[in-house]
């Protein structure tokens, strides 16, 4: 099992993943893609400079070409990459983490993030680095156009002329995270009026915590309001998942980005290939894709899974339940920018509170069960003999999902933290309620 990448990446505090942690893994990684082009880009925390200097020195000191983004989005990196044909990236950032936390994103040249099964090729690297000569040691490129070279490609893919027509008035709350960068000059080059809320670049995030819940973004719903804003919007801290609130101050939760995604995508007309989705979304998704003529593939949780899922067989689009977002005509990457042009081009038609009509009802509820590694196997363990022993239809591809008659609950163990989370989902609340509580109890065996 891999010792340092989990389910995307390599994350920790600063005392964990060190200057000498990540120049060590970061040798592995270019010894892993040959010695070839690698794309380097960073949020804005305030470990980033540190981290990107230890990942530069690495990747030089194996032979790689470095081409160093500087400050940008995920989704900017990601594209890029694509665009430069490159043989892999390296994203400094630990997305929608506090700030004290940081990460190594590794995604290789077709735009598909590295697993925690692919990083333990990588980690079989680390004690065998294969420092070049002197005289070989890797050029490092600045390239400072990957935002607005991303913007264009965004813009191509939008309605521009009808919303620069329309002028949508959008609340955007970048979370002073990496949007902060793209979002605003985006929107406007777009023809959207905007108000901005923590647009600032600022890796102590002081505005609010980098994740955008609902309780975190109560300054957007509020402005929302009382500007009279045809939407709101929110991003994580590197931009790859967004959030969204309707004109009437609703907080539209990321399983319902992603069903309006599709239908924006499908524009009325039946869609050609799948959609791809994880264990833990909303059958909300799958409801809107049988709507257009799509069936939905399942993966485990993560944009890796996500993206090998792709890779392996053509499909419209890739999302997740918390906002994250795949439109492949762009690249691989979830893309909390695209999906906001889509939203502003959608808005031309029609008030987003009338869009979220056409996205079936349901209701979550989401419990944790704090566990190590072992107690972790122990309790999905016990979930899945309960599914067997009463007949269940279930999948396992990530923990156990129980399907049932319009509804589900999932049980499955962090890839990240210290929980086994599960959650469940029906028609009415108080379903899922009882739903959770009672796999709560199966799992803990009572």
């Amino acid at each position: 099992m891999a010792k340092y990448f989990g389910t995307n990446g390599v994350r920790g505090r600063f005392d964990e993943l060190t200057p000498e942690l990540t120049l060590r893994l970061s040798q592995a990684i270019g010894g892993y893609f040959k010695g070839g082009k690698i794309v380097v880009a960073r949020d804005c925390r305030l470990t980033g400079e540190a981290l990107r200097s230890a990942v530069v020195a690495g990747l030089s000191s194996v032979g790689c070409e470095t081409i160093d983004l500087g400050m940008v989005s995920s989704p900017t990196a990601e594209y890029i990459t694509r665009r430069l044909a490159a043989d892999g990236c390296i994203i400094i950032s630990a997305s929608h983490n506090p700030p004290e936390w940081n990460a190594l994103k590794v995604v290789d040249g077709k735009g598909i993030a590295v697993s925690r099964e692919k990083g333990e090729d990588i980690e079989k690297l680390i004690e065998k680095p294969g420092l070049v000569r002197w005289d070989k040691i890797g050029k490092i490129r600045i390239y400072e156009t990957g935002t607005a070279e991303h913007i264009e490609a965004i813009k191509k893919l939008a309605a521009a002329d009808k919303i620069a027509k329309r002028k949508p008035k959008i609340v955007i709350d970048c979370g002073n995270g990496a949007a902060s960068v793209i979002a605003p000059r985006l929107l406007k080059e777009l023809g959207c009026e905007i108000i901005s809320l923590n647009s600032h670049p600022d890796g102590r995030f002081p505005g609010r915590p980098s994740e955008p819940t609902e309780a975190n973004v109560k300054e957007l719903i509020a402005l929302v309001k009382s500007s009279g804003a045809d939407a709101g919007v929110a991003w994580d801290g590197d931009g790859d998942r967004v959030i969204f609130v309707d004109e009437k101050g609703a907080y539209v939760i990321g399983d319902k980005v992603y069903a309006l995604s599709i239908i924006w995508k499908a524009a009325g007309k039946k869609l050609k290939y799948d959609v791809v989705t994880t264990v833990a979304t909303s059958k909300a998704v799958e409801d809107v894709a049988a709507r257009y003529g799509a069936k939905v593939r399942y993966t485990a949780i993560g944009a890796p899974y996500l993206c090998e899922e792709i890779a392996k067989k053509s499909a419209a689009m890739g999302g997740e339940e918390v906002g994250g977002v795949i439109w492949p005509e762009l690249s691989m990457a979830k893309d909390g920018f695209m999906t906001v042009a889509k939203l502003a081009e959608a808005l031309c038609e029609k008030p987003l509170s009338k869009w979220l009509e056409e996205v079936p009802e349901y209701f979550n509820v989401k419990l944790k069960i704090e566990a190590d590694e072992k107690s972790k196997k122990e309790i999905v363990e016990r979930v899945l003999a309960h599914a067997k022993n009463k007949k269940l239809d279930c999948v396992t591809i990530d923990g156990v999902r129980i399907n049932l008659k319009d509804s589900w609950v999932i049980c499955r163990p962090s890839g990240t933290e210290p929980y086994v989370r599960i959650f469940a989902e029906a028609k009415n609340a108080g379903e899922a309620k009882r739903l959770a509580e009672e796999y709560q109890r199966i799992a803990l065996g009572k």
